[in-house]
């Protein structure tokens, strides 16, 4: 069994990568729109491709992170996941006499 410690950084990296994710995407979009807004008022310049540079470097950044994220995620089998025995009783309950 992994120390409790390990589960504990697991967890705060996965957090970490969904926050990231949240700011790359932000970064996506801002950085999209002034790609447009550029290459509309002055196409070709050297802001435009400034603009369109960081654009693509943000999006792999999130590329990467989700594919960190994937690979961090637990397989899934489909079975629900039980974490105790059942309570049932293992065999039929006969009455004391």
């Amino acid at each position: 069994m992994a120390p409790k410690t390990e589960r504990v950084m697991f967890l705060r990296a996965v957090r970490q990568l969904h926050r990231v994710r949240t700011f790359y995407v932000m970064g996506i979009l801002m950085w999209s729109a002034s790609t447009v807004w550029t290459a509309w008022q002055s196409p070709g310049t050297r802001q435009m491709w400034v603009s369109a540079l960081l654009l693509a470097v943000f999006t792999g950044l999130l590329l990467t992170a989700t594919l960190s994220l994937r690979r961090l995620e637990p397989p899934r089998t489909g079975e629900p996941v039980h974490h105790a025995a059942t309570r049932k009783a293992t065999g039929p309950r006969k009455a004391h006499a």
